[in-house]
């Protein structure tokens, strides 16, 4: 699993909201310090997501990463706050006047890797919610949930799946397909408890 101090995760979570903000109020793109380089050096996957604030609930505003550790930390931050502030095709991109109502989550991701089993009813034991993240491969498809998904939803492993497999723009049920492929990753995730607000570690189990 992927260590990170809270303190670390502070930096990230308020990293994004700034990159996000730069990128939405003046299209520039956000340059990081050297030490930010340096401490977030290692290439990992990372997604944020980014949530409005109506009342007391949470309405997603836009959610898009990088999944493979491709590049180091700190450029895929930025990458990803950027893209989900602006480019997330279920959303238009985000005024300047929403900003100070956004909530700001980071998730770090571990390196995918695939599930396998006898038959397709033996992922429902390999999987567990809020330590899994799920994503589903379905010919030229392809669906991703993070694993603080299906604990917020309160769905049980085979609804995940379902709704995987749905993500990917497929039936619910081809994960039962044997050429359906299913690999799974873990997440150390971060978020604002409000608007601009401390920044706490997420447990999801």
């Amino acid at each position: 699993m992927i260590e990170l101090s809270d303190e670390e995760g502070e930096l990230l979570v308020k990293t994004a909201r700034r990159a996000a903000e730069e990128y939405v109020v003046s299209r520039r793109r956000l340059k990081v310090g050297e030490e930010f380089q340096k401490r977030f050096s290692e290439k990992l996957g990372v997604f944020v997501t980014i949530n409005t604030l109506k009342g007391k609930e949470h309405e997603l505003r836009g959610c898009i990463g990088l999944v493979q550790p491709k590049i180091p930390l700190s450029e895929a931050l930025i990458e990803a706050a950027i893209s989900a502030a602006t480019e997330d095709p279920r959303f238009e991109p985000i005024k300047p006047q929403e900003l100070n109502n956004l909530i700001f989550e980071v998730s770090v991701l571990t390196p995918p890797e695939r599930l396998k089993a006898a038959s397709p009813r033996e992922y429902l034991n390999l999987i567990k919610i809020g330590r899994d993240g799920l994503i589903v491969e379905y010919r030229f498809l392809s669906g991703l949930l993070l694993p603080q998904v299906p604990v917020e939803e309160g769905w049980d492993v085979e609804q995940y799946l379902s709704y995987a497999c749905m993500k990917a723009g497929a039936p619910p049920d081809i994960w039962l397909l044997p050429e359906t492929k299913l690999y799974r990753f873990e997440a150390v995730v971060f978020a604002e408890e409000e608007p601009n607000g401390r920044v706490i570690r997420r447990r999801l189990v």
